[in-house]
């Protein structure tokens, strides 16, 4: 069953160092490596605007006073940053930024997600699967069959009816998480202070039965390295403008 749901609100995890980027990071922030003229978060934002989102946290640590002013152009969504004077890691990150997301559910993008859009918005499709009844989280996963760039052995096995789970040692799964999902604020009740991973919460969600996944199936690039930022720009450069993000 899908939903008429619009999230009005987002993060973009965007205070890591990118040490595989080196040296495209050493001067900048990850969120600023341009891949075919825009840069990373840019895209995200602008695919986050499209999908309806009216404010967007954006959290800073690594040539933070770079990005910021790269930021303070935007006009929309509106821009709300969320410094650390420590790397929180993705979970850390999110919780501490929470006071800003409110209470409702809300996108998480990874500062390096990059994907294509099919007819209709990816991040739309997610927001009418999303079902706060059964989710504390819903991850956008990509078949590694089709995923540029990744060549790892997968983090989850999905159920026909969505439910994910994770990929235990010396196992190969057929999907990878893309990097983009939505997830309630109730599913960090009890977390930890501190540096801690998301994956953390997944695996709680999981062992709850409320961790989903939407199959990607437009293109998705793995963009942690030099080389695959020019991989991926090869590869846009083939598309319409309209369908890049």
């Amino acid at each position: 069953m899908t939903r008429d749901t619009t999230i009005e609100r987002a993060m973009v995890l965007a205070a890591g160092i990118g040490h595989r980027m080196r040296p495209l990071t050493d001067s900048r922030p990850k969120a600023l490596v341009e891949v075919a003229g825009r840069s990373l978060i840019d895209r995200a934002l602008d695919r986050l605007e499209d999908a309806g989102v009216k404010t967007c946290v954006v959290n800073l640590h690594h040539l933070a006073a770079m990005l910021r002013r790269h930021l303070t152009a935007r006009k929309s969504p509106a821009i709300v940053f969320s410094p650390e004077d420590t790397l929180l890691e993705t979970g850390g990150g999110v919780k501490h930024a929470l006071p800003l997301l409110g209470e409702a559910p809300f996108y998480a993008v990874n500062c390096d997600a990059l994907w294509l859009d099919g007819p209709v918005s990816t991040l739309k499709l997610m927001a009418r699967l999303w079902d706060p009844q059964r989710m504390d989280a819903l991850l956008l996963v990509q078949p590694t069959v089709s995923a540029v760039g990744y060549d790892g052995v997968g983090d989850y096995f999905m159920e026909p009816d969505g439910m994910l789970r994770r990929r235990i040692e010396e196992r190969v799964a057929p999907f990878v998480f893309a990097g983009v999902q939505i997830l309630s604020p109730t599913l960090f009740a009890g977390a930890p202070e501190g540096p801690f991973s998301l994956r953390d919460l997944y695996d709680k969600a999981q062992e709850a039965g409320r961790l989903f996944g939407l199959r990607h199936d437009g293109m998705w690039f793995h963009v942690g390295t030099p080389d695959a930022v020019r991989t991926a720009e090869t590869m846009i450069g083939r598309r319409p403008a309209q369908s890049q993000a």
